[in-house]
């Protein structure tokens, strides 16, 4: 299992400062989607310089244009680019065939998606799926009872992702459950006091 820290909601100075403290300590970094409303193709340029032993997650968010958006994000420096579940079976097409041809990484945001749409867009292979727990819902996420679920609602998938308010205890769960590929970790990462003996603790945890 790998871990993925996502940065969000800070400053491209602020963000540029923590990716440099977690290269090489983390298996993903994602650049979150507020820093790409806010400073775009200039955040993805200097988080791949400040992330030479990383892979960088780059959370489009992609619901239309898809091919184009997933050309530019992959030319600026993304590994891994998202779009969303929700988005048309053409679209999604679109940004899997792109990541195809260069040989990167689609991961498909399921955030609020139904189980009827997600069994129309089973057909990418080397896709991952990621659930997704919006941070504006009010309960707190089942991670483990959710993976279960999932997985045995589409044994065909075999890469899969979780995120949304995921702690330390539940990522041990899930590495012991053993069921899924990445598990993103957000604030108790980034808004930790010590960000990189934070991700010490996370790795630790995937062992479990």
């Amino acid at each position: 299992m790998k871990l993925q820290a996502a940065i969000d909601r800070v400053s491209l100075e602020d963000a540029v400062a923590l990716a440099l403290q977690l290269d090489g300590k983390t298996d993903i970094v994602e650049m979150g989607t507020s820093l790409v409303k806010d400073y775009g193709i200039e955040a993805m340029t200097q988080l791949r310089e400040a992330l030479p032993n990383t892979e960088l997650l780059v959370d489009l968010k992609t619901i239309d244009e898809g091919a184009y958006e997933f050309r530019q994000g992959f030319k600026y420096g993304g590994d891994i680019l998202t779009v969303m579940g929700a988005a048309s079976l053409d679209t999604l097409r679109a940004t899997y065939q792109v990541a195809e041809e260069t040989g990167k990484t689609m991961m498909i945001d399921l955030l609020e998606v139904s189980e009827e749409k997600i069994a129309e867009i089973l057909e990418f292979e080397h896709a991952i799926y990621a659930l997704h727990h919006s941070v504006d819902r009010v309960d707190k996420q089942d991670a483990v009872g959710n993976v279960a679920h999932f997985h045995e609602k589409f044994p065909e998938i075999k890469r899969l992702a979780i995120a949304g308010g995921i702690d330390l205890a539940q990522t041990k769960a899930l590495a012991t459950q053993g069921l899924i590929e990445i598990v993103i970790v957000g604030s108790k990462i980034s808004k930790a006091s010590d960000p990189a003996a934070a991700v010490k603790e996370f790795m630790e945890g995937l062992k479990a």
